[in-house]
């Protein structure tokens, strides 16, 4: 909880990749407050109130989870609003002249992302959800202890450049830095 929200100031991308991983921590513990507090909250040095903040926000995941059947797999609509958000930001970068460096950054990373899209197999999902979706991808690679190729090293070193971009923007537009007095957006 507090890390999420330290997060959601200073990097939307890594919020967006830290909320996927609760999302998942949730999962591995039957979406059960208790087993999340010993296996979790226990974890932390928190004070009493601090820890009937952290099971309270822990409950409301858990309830919203149950609420949008979210149980097994899928992400929170809260999540999904990121996303959305940022598909949005990133067409208003692409469309303005200004963001040609931003637009530079998207075209290095469209081989990779075209070439995950069709190596997944999955629904056709945009292209930032595609990003996302390598990068904690690999985030559990590496959690596992699991080889990567260096050309998929190579992919995702790419989608986190541009990723970093697109999330340093995202952060300008939220003080309305990026557009300022833009009527049109």
């Amino acid at each position: 909880m507090y890390i999420a929200s330290l997060k959601n100031k200073e990097n939307i991308a890594e919020y967006l990749l830290y909320m996927w991983q609760i999302e998942d921590i949730i999962r591995a513990n039957d979406l059960d407050i208790d087993k999340i507090e010993t296996n979790v909250i226990n974890k932390f040095q928190l004070t009493d109130p601090q820890k009937k903040e952290m099971t309270e926000w822990y409950e409301s995941l858990i309830d919203m989870m149950r609420r949008e059947n979210v149980e097994k797999c899928g992400h929170l609509q809260l999540n999904k609003n990121v996303i959305i958000q940022l598909t949005d930001l990133h067409l208003a970068l692409l469309k303005d002249p200004r963001f040609s460096q931003y637009t530079a950054e998207f075209y290095k990373a469209l081989p990779y992302i075209v070439e995950l899209r069709a190596k997944s197999g999955e629904n056709p999902t945009g292209e930032i959800e595609t990003c996302f979706n390598a990068l904690y991808g690999m985030l559990m690679l590496r959690l596992q202890n699991k080889d990567v190729t260096p050309e998929t090293q190579n992919a995702v070193a790419q989608i986190s450049k541009f990723l970093a971009s697109l999330s340093k923007n995202y952060h300008l537009d939220r003080e309305d830095k990026l557009f300022p007095h833009d009527e049109t957006r």
